[in-house]
């Protein structure tokens, strides 16, 4: 293939990814790729099962669910924003994070209000952290999305990065920053909701 073919080609698909996005018929309607995926206890559903085949990462990382509710990159970011500036561990300085507050983004799932609801963030390269309904509303955290006004990067913290401002925490205010971090997933692609009894 010749160079401007392929210039062509790809310019023609990229100016067809905002139509795309705007195909979006209902607010829970997917127009582009997932990015992260909520199963369980929840009321909204946009996808269906696993399929071992086709979904590698759930396969391999033994996720399973009849169906889920899927956000992609839009829907995520017609969410209301919030902005923290918390000092990261990586590199001990301060950063913008923002994104949509992660109790809103379950809430459109149809997760529970049960403040003792489990919650298990689920990253790209298996870490899960297993934390409450109510403790993701007290911590604040965001799903965020951009780090210092640019989107959180695969390869780096992103795409989606569950964070909290940890300098906003009494409980964490005395820790190493190294362990003010332990409940923040990056990478996170699924979240799992478990209902209590």
């Amino acid at each position: 293939m010749k160079k401007r073919e392929f210039l062509a080609g790809a310019a023609a698909l990229g100016a067809s990814v905002p139509v795309l996005a705007k195909t979006a018929s209902a607010a829970g309607s997917l127009a582009t790729t997932p990015l992260v995926t909520i199963s369980g206890a929840i009321q909204q559903h946009n996808r269906g099962p696993v399929d071992p085949a086709l979904d590698q990462l759930f396969h391999k990382q033994l996720v399973q669910f009849d169906a889920a509710y899927a956000f992609d990159y839009g829907m995520l970011t017609r969410m209301p924003a919030q902005t923290i500036r918390p000092t990261l561990e990586y590199d001990a300085r301060p950063h913008t994070l923002r994104g949509p507050r992660l109790i809103d983004v379950l809430t459109q799932a149809g997760a529970p209000g049960n403040p003792l609801t489990q919650v298990l963030l689920r990253a790209i390269d298996g870490y899960v952290v297993a934390t409450t309904l109510g403790q993701v509303r007290e911590y604040r955290f965001l799903l965020a999305t951009h780090l210092d006004d640019k989107p959180l990067p695969l390869g780096g913290l992103g795409p989606l990065w569950a964070v909290y401002d940890p300098g906003q925490i009494p409980a964490l205010a005395g820790k190493a920053l190294k362990e003010q971090f332990t409940l923040c997933p990056w990478g996170v692609y699924h979240i799992q909701i478990n209902a209590v009894s």
